[in-house]
């Protein structure tokens, strides 16, 4: 017998599906206390690992021996070069607007170029493509000039970090690309680019093309690019109150804030209860290699002083930092002073935790039938009464 889940009320209506359950995410999860999981394993147990060995661990569902990785990321590693068309078709792209756009429309020349139209072999191929394109997305943008080859000797994100013309290249900031792609792989399975990406693949659209409805998805405030906005926040929190700062002086500076009705950004999550874990280990990243950086003194006191003043106000059912809080602090501080490529960043990462999602929708679910379109109802309402 089938068990009811929830009633449906009006009220439910018009609230963005959340929280209804429409299907199973086989890659992560998200506990309101415990955090993200992937693949049942805690992102603190697994934070420190090489990217290759989580993205294995997220394709099999399970953790791979060392041999087991290194077959599987020596056949992403064959994979790994965008073709000279596609990277030729976007150098001539506009460089006009936000990166995003760039690369929702890299994507669609994937589509265009490259896709064998199987989802499990697109699927292998745009994870191992993922670190060429954003790395070519990202360097015409900016005008930093071509792309070198992807360089085999190294790990995933290493790869990226060697490819993207940043310049005056700092040593850590390998491990800072390292940390952020790891936490951003995937955060279950209705987050809004994965849910659009998912939905768009429902009606057999190819794997490329679902993934840039997803980036589409992912661009917004509020969504991918709040990273960006949470560090505008912290700029503009030290442009006001200097290196003199203290967690009274910030404790205050947030009262006044929210005494004008603004918003305060970082803090906050539709389904965590405690400070996002993935927080907390940017947080210690930060405090061992940055501490003396002025924006991360400034988000060490928000961390401090913000979740005291939130905690008054009772409709506020989560007070504490989420990522975005720190992450594009922590970019900043590693060298990578360029918060317009991070809403991309965050795509690299997301691209991998979408696409198998997207195969398990596809070819798994329903004894290999995979789900059917995606189609909610919808109730008549008139406007005029």
């Amino acid at each position: 017998m089938n068990k009811v889940l929830f009633e449906i009320t009006e009220d439910n209506l018009e609230t963005g599906m959340r929280g209804y359950p429409v299907g199973y995410c086989v890659t992560s999860s998200v506990d309101p206390q415990k955090g993200l999981q992937y693949c049942g394993r805690s992102i603190k147990e697994i934070a420190d690992k090489q990217p290759q060995e989580v993205i294995y661990l997220l394709y099999h569902g399970k953790e791979g021996a060392q041999d087991e990785v290194s077959t599987f990321f020596t056949d992403l590693k064959k994979r790994c070069c965008v073709s000279d068309a596609v990277v030729a078709q976007i150098y001539q792209l506009p460089r006009k607007g936000h990166p995003m756009k760039l690369f929702s429309m890299a994507l669609l020349l994937l589509d265009m170029l490259e896709k064998t139209g199987d989802y499990r072999e697109d699927c292998l191929n745009i994870i191992a493509k993922l670190p060429h394109l954003v790395a070519c997305i990202i360097n015409h943008h900016a005008g930093w000039g071509e792309t070198k080859k992807p360089d085999f000797s190294l790990n995933y994100m290493e790869t990226f970090t060697d490819m993207v013309n940043v310049p005056d290249k700092k040593p850590t900031l390998k491990e800072a690309f390292q940390f952020f792609n790891v936490l951003h792989f995937d955060h279950g399975g209705g987050n809004l680019s994965a849910f659009v990406g998912k939905a768009v693949a429902s009606g057999m659209e190819s794997l490329y093309g679902s993934l840039a409805s997803a980036m589409c998805g992912l661009a917004g405030p509020l969504h991918g690019s709040a990273n960006q906005v949470a560090l505008e926040f912290v700029k503009s929190v030290y442009d006001e109150v200097g290196d003199s700062a203290t967690a009274l002086t910030i404790e205050q500076w947030i009262r006044d804030r929210l005494e004008r009705k603004e918003l305060i950004y970082g803090f906050g999550h539709a389904v965590l209860r405690v400070e996002d874990p993935r927080a907390t280990i940017l947080y210690d990243f930060v405090k061992e290699h940055y501490k003396d950086h002025p924006l991360v003194k400034i988000a060490l006191l928000l961390r401090e002083a913000g979740p005291k003043v939130l905690k008054e106000n009772p409709k506020i059912a989560n007070p504490y930092p989420n990522v975005d809080a720190i992450s594009g602090t922590m970019l900043t501080a590693s060298g990578f002073a360029y918060p317009q490529y991070y809403t991309p960043l965050f795509g690299l990462a997301r691209c991998v935790g979408i696409s198998i999602q997207i195969v398990y929708e596809r070819l798994e679910t329903r004894g290999g039938k995979g789900t059917p379109i995606v189609r909610p109802k919808y109730l008549y309402k008139n406007r005029s009464t």
